[in-house]
């Protein structure tokens, strides 16, 4: 670099290179990386650019609580440098951390910059390596805060509260929930100079991972909800996408679907949530060792496709909407495990994907539950997938990458 600018300085006046410079500094800033224009939908599929967009992806919610410590912030960018390698153009990461350990929001509306650098930091990171998005902006449970916290800070304030599901019902706490909306949204990048609501290396918002109410199975509490907060982030924000967050468990609007459920309820319904306006597309999470446990890998993989199939047909024939499998991974906890046993089980999900995807769209792409890069061991949850030393598991996911990326041909 000075060496161009020393030969710049025998031709130019210091102020045309002063103007030369500026210039290139603005359109570095003004202009993103990822392959132009934000992520929509048309009918079941997401578009991009006017054509569809079928992706591979895979979650790392770590990323902003890694990336607050600045020695640390070469992990983030090692997975997505990793990830693109192998295809992966999405990523889930939560946009929270509420109260505790290297919190976000310390309290309602009250930030930590040194944090919400960090948040900054992940975003230009997954632009540079041409990765979408999926932003979370509350947890329902205790992990970096959720509700609990929320309820809890209330508490301190003098207000009664009830419990938990007070979240979706109280006006404090929905305020609360309000103002972290707002500030994530409007937040302006320092490093990308560019204003969240603005940059399309965000594919969507995610209202709140895995909702549940306790208090009223029906899911009606959570629906009510659902549309208020979908109708403020909409207001704020018009142009990226916005999805609930859900796991997929069928409630009292469709009791011919409950059997479908994993043996219980948690106060959500899919159906009713992904009707409401504003909401773009669905969602659903699979757990099926932890669902079905006890119960063998054959009869796991059974529900697996059953539980996906059933929520293809419904996005495609009531929702009308693209569907994405959010979460889905194998433990490394589970008796018997081994690798083997995680990549076949991966890639007949992959396949089930594409299966479905030929008979009409709807699952524009799923998300494996995680990534993480060596020296992570705090983090480890059993699902963790370490791409530079799981060679096998990186070839199926490359292949599913490679696989959906020629359909957005």
């Amino acid at each position: 670099m000075a060496s161009v600018l020393r030969k710049l300085n025998c031709s130019l006046g210091s102020i045309a290179i002063n103007v030369l410079l500026l210039a290139l500094v603005c359109e570095a800033r003004s202009v993103p990386t990822n392959n132009g224009g934000f992520i929509g939908t048309n009918g079941t599929n997401f578009m991009l650019n006017g054509s569809p967009f079928y992706f591979n992806g895979f979650n790392a919610y770590w990323m902003m609580h890694v990336a607050a410590q600045p020695t640390e912030r070469g992990k983030v960018t090692q997975v997505f440098r990793e990830a693109a390698a192998a295809g992966l153009t999405v990523c889930r990461t939560w946009a929270f951390s509420d109260g505790g350990d290297r919190a976000l929001q310390i309290s309602p509306g009250v930030y930590d910059e040194r944090v919400f650098q960090a948040l900054d930091f992940v975003i230009s990171e997954a632009q540079k390596h041409g990765i979408r998005l999926i932003l979370s902006f509350v947890n329902n449970f205790n992990d970096f805060g959720g509700r609990r916290q929320y309820a809890q800070w209330a508490q301190n304030a003098g207000i009664q509260i009830n419990n938990e599901d007070d979240f979706y019902k109280h006006p404090i706490l929905k305020r609360y929930y309000k103002k972290h909306v707002k500030s994530i949204i409007t937040r302006f990048n320092t490093i990308t100079r560019i204003v969240y609501k603005d940059d399309p290396t965000i594919m969507a918002w995610e209202l709140i991972n895995e909702p549940r109410c306790n208090s009223d199975y029906s899911g009606r509490t959570v629906n009510r909800w659902v549309k208020g907060m979908a109708a403020l982030v909409k207001s704020i924000d018009s142009k990226h996408l916005l999805e609930v967050g859900m796991e997929g468990f069928y409630g009292d609007s469709t009791p011919n679907r409950k059997h479908i459920n994993p043996g219980y309820q948690v106060g959500t319904d899919f159906i009713t949530n992904n009707l409401v306006k504003g909401i773009d597309f669905a969602t659903i999470h699979a757990y099926p060792d932890i669902w079905l446990s006890g119960q063998d890998d054959k009869s796991q993989m059974a529900f697996m496709k059953k539980w996906m199939i059933s929520h293809w047909a419904d996005s495609r024939r009531l929702l009308k909407k693209p569907m994405v499998l959010a979460e889905f991974g194998k433990s490394s906890k589970n008796p018997g495990y081994n690798i083997k046993k995680r990549d076949s089980y991966m890639d007949a999900t992959y396949k089930t994907i594409d299966h479905l995807t030929k008979y009409g769209g709807t699952i524009g792409g799923s998300l494996v539950w995680q990534l993480m890069v060596p020296g992570m061991e705090p983090y480890h949850d059993g699902y963790q997938i370490i791409l530079s030393e799981d060679a096998s598991t990186k070839g199926v996911i490359s292949r599913q990458s490679n696989q959906r990326a020629s359909l957005s041909r």
